[in-house]
């Protein structure tokens, strides 16, 4: 490959910095998130954080006291002051219920979110007016317009919405009215749904567990996959004359599901199912009634499993390389979940590494995930050149940034999941492929100028490996967190230079599943 570093380029869209998740609003709170935090849009580049548990009562917003209406917004003024101090805005997420408007007592997590609908939809919308009125006078109308307010959280679940689709419809009905009647110009999108399916299961009011494909067919990729409630909600809008401002659902490429007998397991889809999750969402948008809204997916990993191994290895570092940038041109978000895993939805994490979703494990301990994030992040505006496993790119400042990825050619899936405690399937997983070889000429830069290629790989950045060999220590010492820190963040370094005509020649291999990053140093 040759490429003229002073010719023509195209816009690269950064999706993977735009929003990134958290576990719940209180653990926000707390010291280590925000040190977490602070590290994640240090490196990241993050602009927005999706969180759940907004008005679980763990934050205190709403009680009602003899008989009349009570508001308390200190806890999430904490948060939310401290997120915008960080320079990270909130990507707002209502729910769960206060228990004083819930009507049911069905609760999700050890912390007992509620999940049901409001007991008395009008004062939910007034809770709803109340924190957006109260958010523009502590923050001003000009910074929250740049907010979104994102109703719900996978509705179409059982374990997190206690009633019908029609239920939540009007939920969306009363919550966007109330939102716009503020301010037209405030953003509010739905529904928030999980998963891709390939089957009826939700084409009801309820969940339809007898109609679960996934388990019952050998084959997922010879399935049609549909994204959830999307095509209802975009109809029931236009009925009712709502606004939408973006669509919002979370496209896991793992399918947990039933096969009517009691049989419950997750599968994977193949590598790129998210880009073909994406491009049928892309159609459904465009024949609707809201062809330009925006597209924001806020919740996206391997698995939606917080004790799945495979999030620790390399493996996942390239599966998120590979997925943002196949699909960077489609969408406007594709929000990791989550930063860190200080994240409670199953309790607290029974050691060090566990497989949680986070790119920061408990201690701090960057994953590789968390520097496949970095380096997409240090990614030039302009995109030079592209190919399967590599891109070029130029900053607006005029350096030359190039990603490289080894997402094994052979291996068709995406990267399996590893049940905790066993870890097993994520070692063999990482074991997996050959090295692969990059020969590329990058002309008209700087004559002489030097650059360096830091590769994350299976010797290098992979922190979960040593505290195996430390003898997987429960809660490791300061020492050892301290010598984990060092080892995930120490990459492979390799030096070029370019000759004295502004030639650079890059002639390379990294192993199977690594991710490289080439930066010119200045």
């Amino acid at each position: 490959m040759n490429i003229n570093f002073q010719g023509k380029s195209k816009p690269l869209n950064h999706i993977w910095s735009a929003c990134v998740g958290a576990g719940r609003a209180n653990e926000g709170l707390r010291a280590d998130w925000q040190s977490h935090l602070s590290k994640a849009v240090k490196h990241g580049g993050f602009r927005y954080l999706r969180f759940h548990g907004l008005l679980h009562d763990d934050m205190h917003v709403y009680k009602i006291v003899d008989g009349q209406e009570v508001f308390n917004f200190q806890y999430v003024d904490a948060l939310f002051d401290a997120m915008l101090d960080q320079g990270i805005r909130p990507f707002v997420e209502f729910g769960f219920m206060p228990n004083d408007l819930a009507s049911t007592e069905r609760t999700q997590f050890w912390w007992k979110g509620n999940i049901s609908p409001p007991n008395d939809y009008a004062k939910w919308a007034n809770l709803i007016s109340k924190l957006v009125e109260h958010w523009i006078q502590r923050y001003g109308l000009e910074e929250v317009k740049n907010w979104y307010f994102e109703v719900w959280n996978e509705p179409n679940l059982s374990a997190f919405w206690d009633g019908t689709k029609e239920q939540y419809f009007k939920l969306y009905q009363v919550s966007v009215a109330a939102i716009k009647a503020i301010d037209d110009r405030l953003r509010v999108g739905g529904p928030a749904t999980s998963n891709f399916v390939p089957d009826a299961r939700f084409d009801g009011e309820l969940e339809d567990i007898s109609t679960h494909l996934t388990l019952v067919t050998e084959e997922l990729d010879s399935l049609e996959w549909k994204g959830v409630w999307i095509e209802e909600f975009l109809a029931f809008c236009e009925r009712k004359k709502l606004p939408i401002d973006f669509i919002s659902t979370h496209p896991y490429p793992t399918d947990f599901a039933l096969d009517g007998h009691g049989e419950f397991q997750g599968r994977s889809r193949h590598a790129s199912s998210t880009k073909d999750d994406i491009e049928w969402l892309k159609r459904v948008i465009a024949s609707s009634a809201y062809p330009d809204i925006e597209i924001h997916l806020t919740e996206w990993s391997s698995s939606p499993s917080s004790r799945d191994y495979s999030h620790d290895y390399l493996p996942a570092a390239a599966y998120v390389v590979k997925t943002n940038l196949e699909v960077s041109d489609l969408i406007d978000s594709l929000s990791y979940w989550v930063f860190t895993d200080v994240f409670e939805e199953v309790g607290a994490g029974p050691a060090a590494f566990h497989g949680g979703f986070g790119m920061l494990n408990l201690q701090g301990i960057p994953k590789p995930t968390f520097h496949a994030y970095s380096f997409l992040n240090q990614l030039g505006e302009h995109e030079l050149a592209r190919s399967e496993g590599t891109v070029i790119t130029r900053t607006d400042n005029g350096e030359l940034r190039g990603l490289f990825y080894n997402y094994p050619e052979d291996y068709k899936g995406t990267v399996p999941m590893s049940v905790y405690p066993d870890q097993t399937v994520a070692q063999t997983a990482q074991s997996f492929g050959i090295s692969r070889t990059f020969n590329l000429v990058v002309e008209q830069v700087t004559p002489g100028g030097q650059y360096v290629l830091r590769t994350v790989d299976r010797d290098h950045g992979v922190a979960v490996q040593l505290w195996n060999e430390m003898g997987s220590p429960n809660s490791p010492s300061r020492e050892q967190t301290e010598q984990l820190i060092a080892y995930a963040d120490q990459l492979n370094e390799r030096k070029f230079t370019a000759d004295s005509n502004g030639r650079l020649t890059l002639d390379f291999n990294i192993g199977p599943w690594a991710i490289a990053l080439l930066s010119e140093e200045v």
